[in-house]
């Protein structure tokens, strides 16, 4: 293929790369972006096996490559199918592992293949790629361990754990410029084991609640990781790839970090400075409102505004189409109907959208919190579904509890507020929720989409 029609060939996709983007950025236009990035990707695959080598050179492994492609359509595909809504953030966190291990592997390959022949900036690139790379991967494991409930969900702290972390980071930077001042293949493999441990230390204080905001940083490292590898590569395609969702995994983790009113540093690490909260045995003992499906029904009726509030136990129940339709019921009898969607609702960002946007609720009705708290002092009735930690007030009442500081929805300040819970288990966060045993709160237990269900049911009754 000619030079000027393979560059051709990558602006076209790099363009279509940054329209995605756009795309992504609203939940309107997200299917559109979706096709086109995928397009986009499709073209980078099949041109870079016609990309011009020189004379003399040509492609190797053509077969191999070709094998691995078809294995990873015929093991992702259906996997990707199979994958329930609940499990998307599990999916997500192990793409990123996936992206940047891979990275590291093929800088590696390649650091290998050039040999005492390769330059400075490409070893500088190599150790940046396989650092990253490496610590995108472990960390993105711990992620999804922690999201998939296999090991505690809780921040795992040790003593002097800053310390411990502080000095492997150390280790990688400093093997890192052995490698880049003396080069051969032990500080490489030294450096890639240290990184690997590092994302492991970086990861394990995080907790739950924070969990989102570790899901875009790690995105971001990835992103970062393919660019560089894209150098070593001397791949044009693969740096501005790497390079967007890089940039835009930094900007999406930063837009998290404020969602959650804290500093990324905060996030990572402040397990390890948080104040311990005192045990409350008091919680079994406290009697809250329980309602019937018939006494939610009838709150519903007669409100003027309803607002719902969706969280990862609506997805676990998988009754998107059922509150869609209870929605539309209310919306018939002339009811202002409206989504209150926190940035960290659920498990991953923009957890909620996909959610919704599968059953087609109206994108006029998903409001964001900053636009919807100022209404819930007019609205008479709340419907949470599923949440737990992004309505919680000890985020603003309780200091060194695991999400003090962050922003939340303040549904206490609406007339009744409604609960679909299957039990009177803690959040993600592993934190009381006060806001369960106030007198304007009622109850009403057993699966999200059963007891949508019966309160649609009791709906058309009345």
């Amino acid at each position: 293929m000619n030079k000027n029609i393979y560059e051709l060939f990558g602006l076209v996709v790099a363009l279509s790369f940054i329209l995605a983007l756009k795309g992504l950025s609203a939940p309107k236009t997200a299917r559109r972006g979706n096709l086109i990035g995928a397009a986009g990707a499709t073209l980078a695959t099949v041109v870079v096996f016609f990309a011009p080598l020189g004379e003399g050179k040509s492609h190797h492994n053509t077969i191999l490559i070709l094998a691995a492609i078809a294995i990873g359509v015929l093991v992702g595909v259906p996997a990707a199918r199979k994958i329930q809504m609940t499990q998307m953030p599990q999916l997500v966190a192990l793409f990123n592992g996936v992206g940047g291990g891979a990275a590291a592997l093929v800088a590696t390959a390649e650091y290998l293949n050039l040999g005492t022949g390769a330059s400075t900036a490409e070893v500088v690139a190599t150790v940046f790629t396989v650092i990253v790379g490496c610590t995108s991967f472990s960390g993105s494991v711990i992620t999804f361990l922690k999201l998939q409930e296999l090991m505690t969900t809780r921040p795992v702290v040790f003593p002097g754990g800053r310390f411990v972390i502080a000095a492997t980071l150390a280790g990688v930077l400093g093997t890192g410029g052995w490698t880049i001042s003396s080069g051969g293949n032990t500080p490489l493999l030294v450096m890639g084991g240290l990184a690997l441990l590092f994302g492991v230390l970086f990861v394990l204080p995080v907790g739950g609640a924070d969990v989102p905001i570790v899901i875009s940083l790690l995105n971001a490292f990835t992103g970062l990781t393919v660019a560089a590898s894209g150098y070593v590569l001397q791949s044009t395609l693969l740096i501005v790839a790497g390079t967007l969702v890089g940039a835009s995994g930094t900007i999406l983790t930063r837009k998290m970090a404020e969602a959650m009113g804290r500093s990324l540093f905060g996030t990572l690490f402040g397990a390890f400075t948080a104040k311990p909260q005192e045990a409350s045995g008091a919680a079994e003992t406290r009697s809250v409102k329980s309602g019937s499906p018939d006494d939610v029904a009838i709150l519903l009726n007669y409100a003027q505004r309803v607002v719902i509030v969706p969280g990862f136990g609506l997805a676990v129940a998988q009754a998107q189409h059922t509150v869609r339709e209870l929605a539309d019921m209310l919306a018939a009898k002339g009811i202002d109907i409206a989504y209150g969607i926190h940035p960290v609702a659920g498990r991953m960002p923009g957890h909620m959208n996909v959610l919704l946007a599968e059953a087609n609720v109206p994108y006029e009705q998903l409001v964001e919190m900053d636009e919807v708290n100022p209404t819930f002092p007019q609205t008479d009735v709340v419907l949470v579904v599923g949440a737990n930690d992004v309505v919680n007030p000890a985020a603003k009442t309780t200091p060194g509890c695991p999400i003090y500081g962050m922003p939340i929805l303040d549904v206490s300040e609406a007339g009744n507020v409604i609960f679909l819970k299957r039990s009177m288990r803690p959040g993600f966060a592993g934190i009381e929720n006060e806001l369960l045993y106030d007198a304007k709160t009622t109850l009403l237990f057993g699966d999200a989409k059963d007891s949508l269900t019966k309160v649609v049911n009791a709906l058309k009754a009345l």
